[in-house]
């Protein structure tokens, strides 16, 4: 845990001095009085400072970040981090070149990437937090082609009245192919097996 050690004339005056050596603010960190300030003999010889020591509280998407940047220096790739709020928590979106490698087929590296980022931000959380991550728009054009298969499968078990198991998917694409075909009128899906095996089947109704 980051720890930092501060003297001053006041206990005020050491805090605003650690804040600043950390360029931080107050509600960003723990503070401890060591000692007291306190004056000597006539108020002149042997005056005693204010000692107070300051302990840095960690952003969990802040944490998430470092730990992202780190991953990207290990594999040797250039990109950035952008933070937004989402409807499902925090989306970390990731720009740069050739992230082909970081997204993996499918989306199975990006999937195992985001699953270690919760656990890191998690670690650093008083509450949960989740972490959604995407790069160079993967995720939405990973939804649109979800979509779109869910649709033509679909109109495939209509025409030969029999069920289609897909391969097995994320919880996330999963989740896409069963709120594609929720409402239609022919076809239902309904998931079958274990995670990291569990598959969609699509049926008729």
């Amino acid at each position: 845990m980051k720890k930092l050690v501060v003297a001053g004339k006041t206990i005020e005056d050491a805090v605003k001095s650690g804040l600043a050596q950390w360029n931080t603010t107050e509600n960003r960190v723990k503070i401890q009085v060591l000692e007291q300030p306190s004056k000597g003999l006539f108020g002149l010889i042997g005056n005693k400072e204010a000692k107070v020591e300051l302990e840095w509280i960690p952003d969990p998407i802040e944490e998430a970040t470092v730990f992202l940047h780190d991953v990207f220096q290990s594999m040797h790739i250039d990109a950035a981090i952008e933070s937004q709020e989402s409807a499902e928590g925090v989306q970390l979106n990731i720009s740069g070149n050739e992230l082909g490698i970081l997204i993996g087929r499918r989306g199975q590296t990006l999937d195992s990437l985001q699953y270690l980022t919760n656990i890191v931000a998690n670690r650093y959380a008083t509450s949960h937090v989740r972490i959604v991550l995407d790069a160079e728009n993967f995720r939405d054009r990973r939804k649109q082609t979800l979509e779109e298969l869910s649709d033509r499968l679909a109109r495939r078990v209509i025409r030969t009245r029999k069920e289609v198991v897909l391969e097995p998917m994320s919880p996330q694409e999963r989740k896409v192919i069963h709120s594609q075909l929720q409402n239609h009128p022919n076809v239902k899906t309904y998931s079958k097996g274990e995670d990291p095996n569990r598959r969609v089947v699509i049926a008729l109704r």
